[in-house]
């Protein structure tokens, strides 16, 4: 038996098969290696160059590596209680979608925390502006929305009947470069790259007369190109966003709480009831909202739990390990590291 080996790029992910572009252009269904996964227990997401044997008497190609990654979105594994969860890698921008009508502020919050996690640039984006009240309350709504993103985030109003709102979005997405588009089910994800790209490549669901919601479509992960553009990946409804190591993004996501936190007395000061809590100050003094401040200490309640829970599990993994093997193991470690 023959085989080739070719590099290429994962653009698309439906069912568990990565569909992988290779530098000539062509597409090829693969599947992991055994090695790959059982070794390293590694799978390649969307936006991940690949090192892939073709072998000729196969109808798939096997994933054999993944090249170092510049950048991951990540979330805790939603059906494991320790693992991580890459949905993207090596991109440049990462867009927070909402539909202006219905804006959850909490998810908001956990979106931004995420997406400030990656260290890519991040955008909000309110859909379906044409659903709005009226141009008062969108104004009102981009404010609050803002002051939670923060000044350095630019936040964008989109809608179908405005083709320039439209063409503000394209201006983010540079040549060369590729955007992770992010949002909850039925905010017009697809809607809106259909409106980029200027024909209807995705499928959108049938949408409701009566409050303008769709029915999700979008299964699969998905690198679309935007003609005169750079790129931009769908991604399916994400429902769950757990966090994984996102202490950075808290950070970033609540710019404010943090300035304030510089300034308490004490440096690991937990915001509660220590004396010279410069944040605590702040709530008591109108210049903070106590349901912002709940929600930042909720977060950072959450990642301490995260990271007891890895902990468990990394002594439970290393206690089921008979002693006579742990040598061997790390060794063997070691050497695949090198």
């Amino acid at each position: 038996m023959t085989e080739e080996w070719r590099a290429g790029e994962v653009i698309k992910l439906d069912r568990g098969y990565p569909l992988v572009r290779f530098d000539d252009g062509t597409t090829l269904r693969c599947e992991h290696a055994t090695a790959l996964v059982k070794g390293e227990d590694r799978r390649a997401v969307i936006g991940d160059r690949v090192e892939v044997s073709v072998p000729d008497s196969h109808d798939k190609g096997v994933i054999e590596s993944i090249a170092p990654r510049t950048r991951e979105f990540v979330r805790k594994d939603p059906t494991e209680r320790a693992l991580p969860q890459v949905l993207a890698a090596n991109f440049e921008r990462v867009i927070v979608a909402q539909p202006l009508s219905e804006v959850n502020l909490r998810r908001l919050e956990r979106e931004l925390v995420l997406a400030f996690e990656t260290g890519a640039q991040v955008t909000v984006v309110l859909t379906k502006a044409d659903l709005a009240e009226d141009e008062e309350a969108t104004a009102r709504l981009v404010e609050r929305v803002q002051a939670l993103a923060g000044p350095d985030t630019a936040v964008l109003v989109v809608s179908e009947q405005d083709p320039s709102s439209v063409e503000a979005v394209r201006a983010l997405l540079e040549p060369g470069t590729t955007t992770v588009l992010i949002g909850r089910s039925g905010v017009g994800k697809s809607s809106l790259i259909n409106m980029l790209v200027g024909s209807a490549m995705l499928e959108v669901g049938s949408v409701r007369e009566t409050d303008g919601k769709g029915r999700h479509t979008t299964v699969s992960r998905e690198i679309v190109t935007v003609p005169g553009a750079g790129r931009i990946v769908d991604m399916p409804g994400v429902r769950g966003l757990g966090l994984w190591d996102a202490d950075n993004g808290i950070e970033a996501a609540f710019p404010d709480i943090a300035a304030l936190a510089e300034q308490c007395r004490f440096r690991d000061c937990q915001h509660e009831k220590e004396p010279g809590c410069a944040v605590r100050a702040a709530v008591e003094a109108g210049e903070l909202s106590p349901e912002r401040l709940a929600s930042y200490l909720a977060l950072k309640q959450e990642m301490a739990a995260v990271k007891e829970r890895r902990e468990q599990a990394r002594r439970m993994s290393k206690e089921s390990v008979p002693p006579s093997k742990r040598g061997r193991k790390g060794a063997a470690a070691r050497k695949r590291h090198r």
